[in-house]
């Protein structure tokens, strides 16, 4: 399960990582309670907006961002954002404890953040090539997801804490201190000990290679498919839970926090499971897919906070599960050379469809309330598997069975399990 930390840079990396990521909830979630009962009267739409001003610089700097990672040392892109995000956070502080800050502030940092992330989310994702090398990627995703998922277990709950004690802003100043620890661990990296990566050369019609690769591999499609319904419109949870916490249950910032967390121990959970499996295979991601839409369906019905709770460890479990199949699967399928390109497009698409989908969750909460948005994200879910075995079916010729107690599917196709050694198209 933990077999990528016997390297000693991934060991470096992740522990800084780990530290920033904490940071980084811990922001988000004041800044979620900042917008809802400070900036606004509880209002989903504006929350949404700002979810969605973070997320949109995926999609309009996409063509640049991956071609930057591909062409440029990752390791100095990585400290150049990292940095800018420290900055940011340490002003969003600054503005919020002198008490000048204004929704339209918090407008624009996080679009300025999204800026820097769109950046920052391709090179760290095929970065992480470089510090283990193709036989344990699939497991160092993993392990990236469940620290990202630990950080969101530990930094929603200090958040709740300490924005109820002290304020946001003080919550934003520590987020900016947090970066110091992932600067810290990219500057002690060993560049000898990096992993040989292809590098992108310089042709023609290099800033749309990555969706020429894409347009000729339909398995990685397909999956990015389902990623932009499950991503647009079911990942959604700063919205789900500060409406549920809020409006459903009147709970304060102390609740929210504790919620965001019950549902990172599920994610933490999912992650440390796909870690163990020793390749990503579609058919987990249309497995949790379907978990995932029964998770949110139960969270929507479910009467008191205490169940809801428990349905968000389920949601937890599937949601990390099927971002982390999804995510190993597509880099472990894709050629070094553009691995970059395509990563950014997976992320464009997981992350860039926030700003069309948080909106659209964010009024329905609005005008009928938080369990309605919880349905939307079941819906997406089950539409998303139902797409994913739709096209198993017709390509693969996809044929269900049971074998003893347990559902066996068979196709004709590859195993559509990701192979470290594949790293050229097909």
């Amino acid at each position: 399960m933990f077999r990528s930390l016997s390297a000693r840079n991934y060991r470096l990396f992740a522990a800084g990582a780990l530290v920033s990521n904490v940071g980084t909830w811990m922001q988000r979630t004041a800044q979620d309670w900042l917008v809802l009962t400070q900036l606004t009267d509880n209002d989903a739409v504006a929350l949404g907006t700002v979810v969605a001003l973070q997320f949109a610089p995926l999609l309009l700097l996409l063509p640049v961002t991956g071609l930057v990672a591909d062409r440029f040392d990752q390791r100095t892109i990585l400290m150049t954002t990292q940095a800018a995000m420290a900055v940011l956070g340490a002003a969003l502080g600054v503005m919020t404890i002198t008490g000048v800050v204004e929704l339209w502030h918090v407008y624009a940092f996080a679009a300025a953040l999204g800026c820097v992330a769109a950046f920052d989310a391709p090179a760290r994702q095929t970065f992480v090539a470089q510090l283990v090398g193709a036989p344990n990627l699939s497991n160092a995703v993993a392990l990236n997801s469940a620290s990202f998922s630990a950080a969101r277990m530990i930094g929603p709950a200090i958040a709740g804490l300490l924005t109820a004690a002290v304020g946001a802003g003080w919550v934003f100043v520590i987020n900016a201190i947090t970066f110091a620890a992932v600067l810290a661990a990219l500057a002690a990296l060993r560049a000898d000990e990096f992993a040989p990566m292809g590098r992108a050369d310089r042709a023609r019609g290099d800033l749309v290679g990555g969706f020429r690769y894409i347009a000729a591999r339909p398995d990685i499609l397909i999956v990015l498919v389902m990623i932009f319904i499950v991503g647009t419109f079911g990942l959604n949870f700063g919205i789900y839970i500060a409406t549920m916490a809020r409006i459903e249950f009147g709970a304060g910032a102390a609740t929210f926090g504790v919620l965001s967390s019950v549902l990172a121990i599920g994610s933490v959970t999912g992650a440390l499971l796909s870690a163990k499996r020793e390749k990503p295979r579609l058919r987990f991601v249309l497995a949790s897919a379907v978990l995932f839409s029964v998770g949110c369906a139960l969270a929507a019905v479910l009467p008191t906070m205490l169940l809801f709770a428990a349905a968000l460890l389920l949601i937890g479990v599937a949601a990390q599960t099927f971002m982390t199949t999804a995510n190993g699967l597509v880099q472990l399928t894709t050629d070094a050379r553009v691995r970059g390109r395509v990563m950014a497009i997976y992320m464009a698409i997981f992350l860039g469809g926030t700003p069309l989908g948080a909106p659209i969750v964010g009024w329905v909460a609005n005008e009928l309330g938080p369990r309605w948005a919880l349905g939307v994200g079941a819906g997406a879910g089950l539409v998303a598997a139902v797409i994913g075995v739709g096209w198993l079916i017709r390509h693969q010729h996809l044929r269900i069975s049971l074998a003893g107690r347990r559902i066996a599917l068979t196709h004709d196709g590859a195993d559509l399990a990701a192979d470290p050694g594949l790293q050229t198209p097909r």
